[in-house]
């Protein structure tokens, strides 16, 4: 056997190559995290041959990283979904795209902000007229799992942004050295001040970080939040929406935005980049009272 083969047995990267690759089958994942799950959505969302999408949708089967569940039965139709495995794989999605929106698409800069031009702001914008997939709960306050999209408001405002200070240690230690990833104290603390205007107006308001459960409640309660943090931990959002992101030390960061999202799931407004905090709460509570 040659020594490179024998190698590759033990080697992770090469084992993790033979399941996902290539280039359709990362592409299969990303559609299938954005909830498209269906053989003929795919198909669409990406152009490619019935042949090639079938062999990839059963060799992901076959590796444990997709389900294939009964949806109809006359005729038998089946759809994809991410198993606990491939959820596994959905921080590996968000690296390949941070990296290729710095390195590739970016001028190589680390950075938490973001320009109103290029790429990453024509993907981000884009997001409009996106839905936002069913079944997708994030936690929250109480250890309870939340819903991104609250189906009884009249519109969701979901806003991210990179970190939070931690409660009792001053802000020059816990933020991140990274220019324009600071102010997530002061986000929240606008949204907490137009917060009444938002509960009048029957919009709901969800704050969202790749911080820990831990970490948003504590933040939550010496803030005294009047609406919920919810922890994108798992990357399971982000890689949703294939939202910006940027990477402070070994973390994962989700950069700074506001969708406006209907409780059809549907994202009708997109501010980013957002640089002007106060004014983005302003936008998104006007916005929100627009009628989808």
């Amino acid at each position: 056997m040659h020594p490179r083969r024998v190698a590759d047995d033990a080697c992770g990267i090469a084992q993790a190559a033979a399941v996902v690759g290539d280039w359709w089958s990362l592409l299969v994942l990303r559609e299938v995290a954005r909830g498209h799950v269906r053989f003929d959505r795919l198909a669409t969302e990406l152009s490619v041959s019935r042949k090639v999408l079938a062999e990839r949708l059963r060799t992901l089967t076959e590796h444990g990283v997709l389900e294939r569940r009964l949806y109809q039965e006359r005729p038998p139709r089946h759809e994809y979904v991410l198993t606990e495995q491939g959820r596994g794989l959905l921080p590996t999605l968000v690296s390949l795209q941070d990296w290729a929106d710095r390195w590739l698409l970016g001028d190589g800069t680390l950075s938490g902000g973001a320009s109103d031009e290029g790429a990453e702001a024509r993907r981000v914008a884009s997001l409009a007229g996106e839905r936002v997939p069913a079944g997708l709960r994030l936690p929250g306050p109480g250890g309870r799992a939340y819903d991104p999209v609250a189906a009884a408001a009249r519109a969701t405002v979901l806003f991210t942004y990179p970190a939070t200070g931690v409660p009792g240690v001053p802000a020059d230690v816990t933020a991140p050295a990274v220019p324009g990833s600071a102010g997530c104290t002061l986000e929240n603390r606008q949204f907490r001040a137009a917060w009444p205007r938002f509960q009048a107006e029957g919009i709901a308001v969800h704050g969202v970080s790749t911080q820990t459960p831990q970490e948003q409640a504590a933040f939550a309660r010496a803030e005294d939040l009047p609406f919920p943090l919810l922890s994108d931990e798992r990357l399971q959002l982000t890689a949703a929406l294939r939202l910006p992101t940027f990477r402070a030390g070994q973390s994962l960061r989700v950069k700074r935005l506001v969708l406006v999202v209907g409780p059809d799931r549907v994202v009708r407004h997109v501010l980013f980049p957002v640089g002007d905090i106060p004014a983005a709460v302003r936008q998104a509570l006007d916005l929100g009272r627009e009628p989808g």
